[in-house]
């Protein structure tokens, strides 16, 4: 199996964690961590891993950092 990127809009600081497909097939994922230090860099990818029944390690945040919009790479 190969690497699969997938486009996320991260809302941070949000009541209820969530993972919803948009109709483009990128994804929007609520986190209730806040925008400092990575941290919700750090939630995306638990949430993420917890949502498609993967380990944390196998998910990468390859592009986005500091953005809403990010690239995530699940081998």
């Amino acid at each position: 199996m190969g690497f699969v990127k997938i486009i996320v809009q991260i809302k941070p600081n949000s009541r209820k964690e969530s993972v919803e497909k948009n109709t483009d097939g990128s994804y929007t994922v609520r986190v209730n961590a806040p925008p400092v230090e990575g941290k919700a860099n750090g939630r995306l990818i638990e949430v993420l891993a917890a949502h498609f029944g993967v380990p944390k390690s196998k998910l990468e945040l390859v592009a986005g950092h500091k953005s809403k919009k990010k690239v995530v790479e699940i081998s």
